[in-house]
């Protein structure tokens, strides 16, 4: 290739195609609705004619390759965040309706990531040992001894 000479890519457009979720799960394109309406707040010229607001709709139980355990924990963590099955995840902090888009596919990437989290493993009840409950004994018997000592003034 030559100097001065530029080489033309095509545009990637980061929102659209298939949203990995985890390396196991990914939603399908056409599993992903979008809606499009215009912004809320301050705006120049352009603000009552952009439609930059999106809004990325998805049916988190109907997606293909989920097992039952992910499929339960989808349900128990988003139970309350469903609407007749569907998640809603609205973007419409930037300017720009691609830059919305791609936050939208994040926000929502990051929300099933979330919910499809195994659970942490459970804490092991441990028995505080003999050293540490003498100490414990002698710090509070010394702090009352200070208290002792302040009543008693003559």
């Amino acid at each position: 290739m030559s100097v001065g000479h530029t080489v033309r890519m095509p545009a990637v457009d980061d929102a659209s195609g298939d949203l990995a979720v985890t390396g196991s799960v990914v939603v399908p394109a056409g599993a992903l609705n979008w809606r499009f309406s215009r912004s809320s707040g301050p705006g120049g010229q352009g603000v009552n004619t952009a439609d930059s607001r999106v809004e990325l709709s998805v049916a988190p139980l109907d997606l293909p390759g989920l097992s039952d355990s992910q499929r339960n924990r989808l349900a128990a963590r988003l139970g309350a965040r469903l609407v007749d099955g569907v998640l809603t995840i609205a973007a419409s902090e930037h300017r720009q309706q691609l830059r919305n888009r791609q936050a939208a596919r994040e926000r929502l990437a990051a929300v099933l990531r979330a919910a499809l989290a195994p659970p942490p493993p459970s804490r092991r009840r441990t028995k505080p040992t003999r050293g540490s409950q003498e100490r414990r004994i002698e710090a509070k018997k010394q702090r009352g001894q200070l208290k002792k000592q302040r009543r008693a003034w003559d």
